[in-house]
Order: structure tokens, then C-alpha cells, then sequence
């Protein structure tokens, strides 16, 4: 390998690709010539070894546990900023001065409403039917009753931004009434993004809402650290459906569905009922710590490990941090969180699972956070929705203004089918 070029020798024929630096050393063979020149494709399962795009919204390193947005670490803006502010710098590529921040609170307040056309779509959901299931199609439905909001100009980024988070919120909070057969709440213009959700969320004639200054602390830090993770399954998605010149919406709804997948957004989901299950069984760590090792056994530990991070997620160190905190704040003693600390510890100290690189997730302490605030849990991958829209709509603009490289996404394949046969008529046939 050369300093510039990476040599590939098929045949006895050698030919050379570029070599691609990326600003933090990321390093990548440029293979876009690789069928024209040589006749072979690469195969590659998952995807793990293959860059789809440059991009400059964010920077991650699995192996040291490094996650930036911008360039800013995850930990800086987690504790120093708000959720409003942390999507300004994913959208916008800086962060907001005060004049620009409020400037964009304002838009969200102004955007909070939806077409009162849209509510009674809410009516002909079966009862039972799932929030995240609600949420992409009323996202596919905003295209109808906003077309003027897939602008992709400068000047016109930030409104058609604020619309599109500040809709969906309101969306996300009125699928969850919906189900629970309560009247809709409706945004309040004195209230914060987060404040306002809550607010939406639990507000009731009966009993109203006392937003609490902690909790909405929580909700905006969780929602930064679920902002945006590079090309993860649900970004990629609307990439890749964007890519064939799909508008904004409809490549948000189909990156909601991909969320949705029990092996991408539903995880937290499913780490509270392996808690819960843990806890039903009288707290038998050691069942379901050999269950775990057992080779044979379906059983995992959810929460556990990562398709990046190879040593700690940073994120899960700052929502560890903020469960035990906002736990406190709200006194709620959940005996899920001493399951969850004991089955760390456990994990942290076990060869079995530091020789496999399993510490835990983002999704390991959320889900707790999220029942001590009320929330359901068929409502968490709604939360996980909300806190990635800024990522999902930053990557869908950056891939529609890079013009040089916009290509319909397709990818190749191997085929390993029956070879091309005779055809026999149907009377032949035995």
C-alpha cells in the first residue's frame, strides 16, 4: 500500500485505488471503479466494512469509545446544552447564538400545531395499534398538508426544520392519547420543546401536569445522546430511500420503520422486560447469567454490547448517571435499577463478557429513565424517533446537496442460484 493508493493484485494483474483520510484518521479504500476496472464487486454482510458517503455531521471511533457531533464530544453537549440546540448544530453545522437559538425556539412554537384535518386520522387506528406504527404514517400524511416544507434551501433550512421536529412531537404525544383513550393536549407556546411534550404527554382535565425542571433536564439529555449515531440502520435507510429522489417525509417515515426493529430502536424497550423478567423470577442473576453463556440457550443479555463500540458506549455512562439522578429527583425507588446495576457490575467483572466486549448500551439505563417519567413502554422507540429526527433530516439534506456523488442507492450482490437452465412447457414437465 502505497501513501495515496491501495494496490489490489487479481490475477497477477495489479490495480490501484485511492486511499481516503477523513479528519479524525478515519481511513478508507475508494472502490467506486473497482467493477468497471477489474470486473469484481466486493461482498460485504452488513455492510460492516463499507462506507456509504462522506459526511461531516458526525464523528465516531467504536474502538476508543468516542462520539462527536460537529466535533463537539457527546459529553460536553449532553451537559451543557439543550436538545434545541444540539439539533441547530447537527442542521445548521454550529451552534446557535442566543439570537439564533431563540430565533428557532420561536419557530418550534410557532410549527407546534398540525392540521386539525390530522386528528381524525388518530380515530381510525384499531385501539390497540402500536405508536411507532401511528407516527410513520402521520409522517408520510405531513407531505399532503405541508408540500412547501421539502425546500432544500439554506435560508429556508432552519423553518422547515423546526416544522418538521416540532410536528412530529406533537404527533408522538397525540398517537400516545390516542391510545389511551384520553382528550388531546395541546402544545402550549410558554412551554420548552421538552416541557412541552410532557406536557402533552400527561396533562389531563382531571389532574393537570406540574412540569418538573428535572425531568425536563433528562428528557433533553437523552434525547441529544439519541440525536445521531453516523450511518447506523435507520439513517441509512433514509439515506437510501432519499437517494431515489423521495421527498423528506417519506424518507423520515420509512427511517420510523426501520427504528422500530427490535435490534435497532426497540432495544430499550426489551432491556426493561428482561429486567422485569429477572425480577419476577426473584432475582436469580446467576440463571440468567449462565443463560447468557450458554452457547445453545436463545437467551442474551439485551443492553449488552455494541455493532460499534468495541470497549464502552459513552452514552451509557451518561445515562447511568442520569437515571440515578432523576430517580432521586422524582422518588421512585425502582427495584429495575438495582437489577441493572447488579447485572453490570456482574458483566464488568466477568471474563466471559470483557473478553467479548460486552459493557453496556444507550439502551440499558433509558428505558428505566423513561418509566420513572410515565412513559409506556410501547412509547420508547417513539422517544428514540424524536431524539434522532435532527440526524435524519441533517444526512437526508447533505446527501441531496452533494450533487457530485448523488447516486440511487443499489447495492450489488453475489449470486449463488441454479444456473441458467432450459425451459420445459408445462406438459413436458414431470
Amino acid at each position: 500500500m502505497s501513501e495515496k493508493h491501495a494496490t489490489l493484485t487479481i490475477d497477477g494483474k495489479s490495480y490501484e485505488f485511492p486511499i481516503v483520510l477523513g479528519t479524525e484518521g478515519d481511513k478508507a479504500i475508494d472502490i467506486r471503479k473497482l467493477r468497471g476496472t477489474t470486473g469484481y464487486i466486493t461482498l460485504d454482510s452488513g455492510y460492516m466494512n463499507t462506507g456509504s458517503c462522506n459526511s461531516q455531521i458526525t464523528f465516531l471511533d467504536g474502538e476508543k469509545g468516542i462520539l462527536n457531533y460537529r466535533g463537539y464530544e457527546i459529553e460536553t453537549l449532553a451537559e451543557n446544552c439543550s436538545f434545541v440546540e444540539v439539533a441547530y448544530l447537527l442542521l445548521i453545522g454550529e451552534l446557535p447564538t442566543q439570537k439564533q437559538l431563540n430565533d428557532f425556539r420561536e419557530l418550534l412554537s410557532r410549527y407546534a400545531l398540525i392540521h386539525e384535518d390530522m386528528i381524525h386520522f388518530f380515530d381510525h387506528f384499531p385501539p390497540n395499534a402500536p405508536p411507532m406504527a401511528i407516527l410513520s404514517n402521520m409522517v408520510n400524511t405531513l407531505q399532503n398538508y405541508y408540500p412547501e416544507m421539502t425546500s432544500e434551501s439554506e435560508e429556508e433550512l432552519p423553518e422547515i426544520a423546526a416544522r418538521i421536529l416540532s410536528k412530529i412531537r406533537t404527533i408522538a404525544a397525540f398517537s400516545y392519547k390516542k391510545s389511551v383513550g384520553h382528550p388531546l393536549v395541546y402544545p402550549r407556546y410558554d412551554l420548552s420543546y421538552c416541557g412541552n411534550f410532557l406536557n402533552m404527554m400527561f396533562d389531563k382535565p382531571v389532574k393537570p401536569y406540574v412540569v418538573h425542571p428535572e425531568v425536563v433536564a433528562t428528557l433533553n439529555k437523552l434525547l441529544i445522546l439519541h440525536a445521531d449515531h453516523e450511518q447506523n440502520c435507520s439513517t441509512s435507510t433514509v439515506r437510501l430511500v432519499g437517494s431515489a429522489g423521495v421527498n423528506l417525509y417519506t424518507s423520515i417515515s420509512a427511517g420510523i420503520s426501520a427504528l422500530w426493529g427490535p435490534l435497532h430502536g426497540g432495544a430499550n424497550q426489551a432491556v426493561v422486560e428482561m429486567l422485569m423478567a429477572i425480577h419476577r423470577d426473584n432475582n436469580d442473576f446467576e440463571k440468567y447469567i449462565k443463560k447468557a453463556k450458554d452457547p445453545n440457550d436463545p437467551f442474551r443479555l439485551t443492553g449488552f454490547g455494541h455493532r460499534v463500540y468495541k470497549t464502552f458506549d459513552p452514552r451509557a455512562t451518561i445515562i447511568k448517571r442520569a437515571c440515578a439522578k432523576t430517580l432521586k429527583a422524582l422518588n421512585v425507588d425502582d427495584p429495575l435499577l438495582d437489577i441493572a446495576m447488579e447485572l453490570e457490575d456482574i458483566a464488568r467483572n466477568d471474563d466471559y463478557f470483557i473478553s467479548r466486549n460486552l459493557y453496556p448500551n444507550v439502551d440499558f439505563y433509558s428505558g428505566i429513565i423513561y418509566r420513572a417519567m410515565g412513559i409506556p413502554t410501547n412509547m420508547f422507540t417513539v422517544m428514540f424517533a424524536m431524539g434522532r429526527l435532527p440526524g435524519w433530516i441533517s444526512h437526508w439534506r447533505e446527501m441531496m446537496l452533494d450533487t457530485k456523488n448523488l447516486r440511487i442507492g443499489r447495492p450489488r450482490q453475489v449470486y449463488d442460484g441454479p444456473k441458467q437452465r432450459d425451459f420445459i412447457p408445462l406438459h413436458e414437465r414431470v
